[in-house]
């Protein structure tokens, strides 16, 4: 196996996926925290952490940070998730260690210039205004916010404006210190990487990190309800959904192949009936999404004004329908989709490298490919009728946005899915 895994003595945890037919190197910070680690007053903090990380150091301007990664013909990129926020890099082989001393300075060493603070502000609310302008992405936030709401999970990567325009230097800085801790993060590379010699390099480069350990998250408190917006727009965005599966549910799997054959593609029976068969989407599917403690199982389509009030009964009707009978076929179509995204992120040393990390934050171990594919290839009809059945048992959560008038009461798209 080319994973390995060390643990440094300040209790950072170093994983790396030798490729040894490549000859670049991805490489990453995973910070486990994300949204639902935010107080409320704090909604957005995550994500304007990691847009400032980028700022500047005590030893690189913001511009030397970009030029010294692209002068290599690197790239360097973050993002801000729920639950983890993460910092990474893809280089040429030789210029690891560089990537590893960038990685390190911005997590650890970022001043929060005042200046640049008040200039990102500014940017972050410009996102936030973007996102809101952009239905078919901001439906999404809705949808969490109904699934889970008054909990910081239900609350926004992005923050609102107004509070973003409040977050002092010195709360960033706080903040920073209380989260980013050692014990919270992870360093992972994958690619043409030897794992003691980048193991020495992270704990040389990683040595100002705290040791303290955080108080855990707020425990994921699925509720269900709705939310609807009539906006002027030319198509209705929905998504409909359900309570999920953790990460580490034994039906983690078998959701995950019901998603593919109902929702997952051209060949499922979401886009074979909705689209194909009386053209009321341009754009329909379904999704599966796992946190540590719970999850969301959902369904996104855009459609016209007058075909929503159809697409909304016939959605919960293919729903109910495929609760009660799945074929072989179908099924072994779906593990066979599953296989194939699995096997083709492994050519990725990027892909490779995220998996590595959020499998070590997840589990606590790396989680082999082999034992990966015989955990789909397992799941059979009957796990996947009772992992689905377990799902759409629950409340049922409905976000639109657009001119939704016609689309029916939660009571009666309850009614419509045969567990009201």
């Amino acid at each position: 196996m080319s994973v390995r895994v060390t643990t440094l003595g300040n209790g950072l945890r170093v994983v790396t996926d030798e490729m040894a037919t490549v000859e670049t190197a991805s490489v990453g910070a995973w910070v486990a925290v994300g949204t639902r680690h935010e107080a409320l007053e704090l909604n957005g903090i995550s994500h304007l952490l990691e847009h400032m990380a980028f700022k500047g150091t005590r030893r690189r301007s913001a511009q030397a940070i970009v030029e010294e990664i692209e002068n290599v013909g690197g790239h360097l990129n973050a993002y801000t998730g729920r639950e983890n926020t993460a910092y990474f890099a893809k280089v040429l082989k030789d210029d690891l260690p560089l990537a590893v001393d960038i990685i390190a300075d911005i997590v650890q060493n970022s001043t929060l210039d005042e200046d640049e603070l008040t200039r990102e502000r500014a940017v972050i609310i410009q996102e936030i205004h973007q996102a809101q302008d952009t239905p078919d992405d901001i439906i999404f936030d809705h949808f969490q916010a109904a699934a889970f709401p008054e909990q910081p999970m239900g609350r926004p990567v992005l923050g609102s404006a107004e509070l973003i325009a409040g977050i002092e230097r010195q709360t960033l800085l706080e903040y920073m210190g209380d989260e980013y801790t050692a014990e919270r993060i992870v360093l992972a590379a994958a690619g043409k990487v030897d794992h003691d010699a980048f193991a020495e390099l992270v704990e040389a480069a990683f040595d100002g990190l705290s040791q303290t350990r955080r108080g855990d998250a707020q425990p994921l408190d699925y509720r269900g309800g709705e939310y609807r917006e009539n906006r002027e727009l030319e198509q209705v965005h929905l998504v409909i959904g359900f309570e999920g599966l953790r990460h580490d549910h034994p039906d983690h799997y078998a959701l995950s192949v019901f998603s593919t054959l109902f929702g997952g593609g051209m060949s499922s029976r979401l886009f074979q009936e909705a689209r194909e068969r009386r053209g009321l989407v341009y754009s329909i599917y379904s999704f599966s999404a796992s946190y540590e403690d719970g999850g969301l199982f959902g369904i996104y389509a855009g459609t016209g004004r007058t075909e929503a009030a159809e697409l909304v009964p016939l959605i919960c009707s293919e729903l109910a329908r495929a609760c009660k009978v799945v074929g072989e076929d179908e099924v072994a179509r779906a593990r066979a989709q599953l296989k194939a995204n699995t096997l083709m992120g492994l050519e990725s040393t990027s892909s490779r490298c995220e998996q590595a990390a959020r499998q070590l934050q997840i589990f606590g171990r790396p989680i082999p490919v082999d034992e990966t594919i015989a955990k789909i290839e397992a799941v059979g009809a009957e796990d996947v009728l009772r992992a689905a059945g377990r799902v759409a048992a629950s409340r049922p959560t409905f976000a639109t946005i657009g001119p939704g008038g016609g689309i029916e009461p939660l009571e009666n798209i309850v009614g419509h899915l045969g567990n009201g």
